[in-house]
């Protein structure tokens, strides 16, 4: 009895010991980091990957991911230079480069992030005409990028890319738009079918001048017009006569 009443508490110790050190274990994956906070101090280097050690109640750990982040920007009601008034989206992709920074600079830095990229996106559309909205997305986007990631560095953020995902313009703009698009395509048109007349104008002039120097192809011409009329259904058939002829004729008279 009283080696049992010995050993029992030793027993009890060395679970309690043993359930600590187990406590303590923590397993990081790849693509994690963890900043521990000693005593309300933070270490120098985040852990990870792989198994560290946690010394609570002295340690805690805050996991950071380090993989890239889509945010979903929702739609922000935005006036254009030219009084506009449109809905735009957009996407962010960035990832956390410096996780000791992203939990001491900021409290929390998705919505840090998600937030910025609203303000952002409302003041750099709103500075750019409809225009430009629509035809220089690419230019806008990397403006966009520059300026986020600019103002997300001090956190140990990167935004590796800012997409314009879409912008719903107002009905009565839209109908506004379809009727330039559609005087567009005629002003084309006509462009088009004027430049053929006018390339037209220049073969037949060639062709007269061509006809004026020799007058035997004149009369080439005459007979294979009159072919051309023979080959067809037709009653009446007109024969081109030379005009030197009809002359001879009228000054015998």
């Amino acid at each position: 009895m009283q080696t049992g009443a010995f050993f029992s508490p030793l027993v009890v110790v060395a679970v309690i010991a043993v359930f600590f050190i187990l406590s303590w274990i923590k397993v990081l994956k790849e693509y994690e980091r963890g900043v521990i906070f000693r005593l309300g101090r933070v270490l120098d280097k985040p852990k990870g990957p792989g198994l560290i050690l946690v010394l609570s109640p002295i340690d805690k750990l805050v996991r950071i991911g380090l993989r890239t982040i889509v945010l979903d920007v929702p739609p922000q009601d935005i006036i254009t230079r030219d009084n506009v008034s449109v809905k735009v989206n957009a996407v962010v992709y960035f990832r956390v480069i410096d996780p000791k920074k992203a939990v001491i600079e900021v409290q929390d830095y998705l919505y840090a992030t998600s937030q910025l990229s609203q303000t952002t996106l409302r003041s750099v559309l709103g500075q750019a005409d409809l225009d430009e909205l629509l035809s220089e997305r690419d230019k806008l986007n990397s403006r966009l990028q520059t300026i986020i990631d600019e103002h997300t560095d001090p956190w140990g953020i990167k935004v590796s890319m800012v997409e314009i995902k879409h912008v719903d313009l107002p009905q009565e703009m839209q109908r506004a738009m379809a009727k330039q698009a559609e005087a567009e395509r005629e002003r084309r048109a006509k462009i088009i079918h004027a430049e053929g007349e006018n390339q037209a104008s220049a073969k037949l002039l060639e062709a007269a001048n061509t006809l004026s120097q020799n007058p035997a192809t004149i009369q080439l011409r005459y007979l294979q017009t009159l072919v051309e009329i023979g080959s067809e259904n037709s009653t009446t058939i007109i024969f081109p006569m030379p005009i030197d002829l009809l002359k001879g004729i009228f000054e015998k008279k």
